[in-house]
C-alpha cells in the first residue's frame, strides 16, 4: 500500500469520525507545498499564508465530499487552486504589460529555507523539488501577466508535473480547454522570460554567486561605493516593490548608493530568497545604539556581475529567521 492511500484511507476514517485533531495531523504535512503553490499564484508570501488558512478551513466544511478515491493531496491543491482563483477574482488585479517589478507592487520574497521544507519526504513522496527557474522573481512576475486560469494551467502542468486529465479536474473544465490555456500561457510566458532563464536551474549557490554575495555586504558595511560599482553591470536594474521607483544604469544608480551609504551604518547577512543570493540589511541609524532590521536585497547575477538588485522592505525578517534588531 503505497503513502498517499495509506493517507487517504486514514483521512476517511478521520472523517467519519468527525476528528479534528486527526484532520489538522494530516493536513499540516501539506501545509508548506500548498504555501508555495498559493504563493507562485499570488506572488504574496503574505497572501499565500492567508489562501492555504482558507485552503485548510474549506477542506474541512467539505470534508463528506472527500471519500477516499482521490489522492487528499490532489483533493488539497484543487481546493487551493480554488481559493487562489477567488481571491484574484476579488481583487481584479492583474498586470497587463511587464516591464520591470515595480509593476507587481505586491510581489514579495521566499525564504529558502522554508522552500527547502516542501521537498519530497517519505511522507510526501509526490512533493516537487522547488528549483530556481519556477521561483525565481522574474518567473513570479511574468505569472502576473496570465490570466487566473492560466496561471493554474501552467503551475499544474510544467511545474508540478501533473497529466493533462488531472489539470483538467484541478480547474474542472475539458482536457481539450486545460491543454489551450495551457499553450497561451506558454506562449505569454515566452514572451516576458528573460532569454538567459535556461541558466537558473541550480538550487544552490554557485562559488561565484557567493563571493559576489561577499563582496556586496562588503561594499555596504565599508560604504565603499567604488567597489559597489565594480561588481554591477553597466545595465543594472534596481525596483523597489511595493514601491513604484525603478532605476536603470549606473549613471542613474551610482547617486542612490552614494546616497544609502550615508545613512547610517550597515551590517548585512547572507541568505537566500527564491533560489537567490541575498543581502538582509541592518541599518544603525546616527544616535541610535542598535542595528535595525531595514531591508532585502535580492541579487540576480550574470557573467559574473550583479544585474538586477530587487529591494524588499523588512516586513518577512522573522519568515527568514532573523532578528529584527542585532
Amino acid at each position: 500500500m503505497t503513502a498517499a492511500i495509506a493517507q487517504s484511507g486514514d483521512l476517511t476514517a478521520a472523517f467519519a469520525r468527525d476528528d479534528a485533531t486527526a484532520f489538522t495531523d494530516l493536513t499540516e504535512r501539506h501545509r508548506r507545498e500548498l504555501h508555495v503553490h498559493c504563493y507562485r499564484m499570488l506572488a504574496s508570501f503574505d497572501e499565500a499564508e492567508d489562501a492555504v488558512q482558507e485552503t485548510f478551513l474549506r477542506a474541512w466544511r467539505s470534508r463528506d465530499t472527500f471519500d477516499g478515491s482521490s489522492l487528499f493531496r490532489a483533493w488539497l491543491y484543487r481546493i487551493a487552486t480554488n481559493v487562489c482563483l477567488d481571491m484574484l477574482r476579488r481583487n481584479s488585479r492583474r498586470v497587463t504589460t511587464l516591464r520591470n517589478f515595480s509593476e507587481v507592487p505586491w510581489l514579495q520574497p521566499y525564504p529558502d529555507a522554508l522552500l527547502d521544507e516542501a521537498a519530497p519526504s517519505a511522507d510526501l513522496p509526490d512533493a516537487v523539488v522547488v528549483e530556481r527557474e519556477t521561483i525565481e522573481l522574474a518567473f513570479l512576475a511574468a505569472m502576473q501577466v496570465l490570466p487566473p486560469r492560466q496561471r493554474a494551467a501552467l503551475i499544474a502542468r510544467d511545474v508540478l508535473g501533473w497529466p493533462a486529465i488531472e489539470t483538467a479536474s484541478l480547474l474542472d473544465t475539458s482536457v481539450a480547454a486545460a491543454n489551450s490555456a495551457l499553450q497561451r500561457a506558454r506562449a505569454t510566458m515566452q514572451e516576458h522570460l528573460p532569454a538567459r532563464r535556461s541558466d537558473w536551474s541550480a538550487r544552490e549557490s554557485s562559488p561565484e554567486e557567493r563571493a559576489l554575495l561577499e563582496r556586496f555586504i562588503e561594499a555596504h558595511e565599508r560604504g565603499d561605493v567604488a567597489l559597489a560599482v565594480s561588481i554591477a553591470g553597466q545595465d543594472l536594474r534596481i525596483t523597489m516593490p511595493p514601491n513604484p521607483f525603478f532605476y536603470e544604469g549606473l549613471a542613474s544608480i551610482e547617486p542612490l548608493l552614494e546616497g544609502a551609504m550615508r545613512d547610517g551604518d550597515w551590517r548585512l547577512v547572507p541568505t537566500r530568497a527564491n533560489r537567490m543570493p541575498t543581502a538582509a540589511s541592518y541599518l544603525r541609524l546616527p544616535g541610535d545604539s542598535e542595528f535595525r532590521a531595514f531591508k532585502f536585497d535580492v541579487l540576480r547575477i550574470e557573467n559574473g556581475l550583479i544585474v538586477e538588485i530587487t529591494t524588499f522592505g523588512p516586513e518577512l525578517f522573522p519568515a527568514f529567521g532573523l532578528p529584527r534588531i542585532i
